[in-house]
């Protein structure tokens, strides 16, 4: 793999990571339609935020995808699993970021009957936590197979694939446990664990040499 391009993934990576973690800080709790409409420039300006980490996180996935490749090529699996979610989770962004508080701005107060605002408002609620978990459980299965990599190969750091697989295990706990993952702290709470661990995941790929791999 070369150096440069190894860096400059791990360099992206970790872009995408504090990006994702400023999203989550700033993240606005949604409430009433007045409340949203409120808040109005927050939900947009944190949910930008959101989008824009989205590419940074593709290429450096790609990079750790190309670090971890071994002749099965199986880390190219998990970055196609990568994708699906990060599809996914643009779509709820887009969804919770843009379309409810506009939809909340042109239509809190009016005349319109609040029993068809509160389903319509609901709908779009459903379609945001469904892409939501959608996300959830592609970045956990991804973060499975490079954390298996890693510990049977020892590429960048064995404790690194340790700790991914701590981090799908307590997840796959909280859902069958019904814990739910797309309050404003159920999903923070997986996006600092993902973050923690893409953090950590940059600072290999930018500092360790790689080594080679026969699996």
């Amino acid at each position: 793999m070369e150096k440069q391009f190894k860096k400059a993934s791990g360099i992206s990576l970790l872009t995408g990571a504090v990006l994702a973690t400023l999203t989550m800080a700033i993240h606005p709790v949604g409430g009433s339609l007045a409340e949203i409409a409120g808040k109005k420039e927050i939900f947009i300006v944190s949910h930008i935020l959101a989008l824009i980490s989205i590419p940074f996180i593709a290429f450096g996935f790609w990079g750790l995808a190309t670090a971890l490749a071994t002749k099965s090529r199986i880390s190219f699996l998990a970055f196609s699993v990568t994708c699906f979610g990060l599809i996914a989770v643009m779509i709820a962004g887009t969804v919770n970021g843009f379309v409810l508080p506009m939809f909340a701005s042109n239509y809190s107060g009016s005349t319109v009957d609040g029993a068809v605002l509160h389903a319509i408002r609901n709908y779009g609620w459903l379609i945001g936590t469904s892409m939501d978990y959608i996300f959830i459980i592609a970045l956990s299965l991804a973060i499975v197979i490079w954390s298996l990599i890693i510990t049977a190969t020892g590429e960048l750091s064995k404790w690194l694939g340790y700790y991914g697989l701590l981090i799908v295990v307590v997840t796959m706990l909280g859902l069958l446990m019904k814990f739910n993952f797309t309050s404003a702290l159920g999903f923070g709470l997986f996006i600092f664990s993902l973050v923690s661990w893409k953090i950590i995941a940059a600072i290999l790929l930018i500092s360790t040499p790689s080594k080679n791999t026969s699996l």
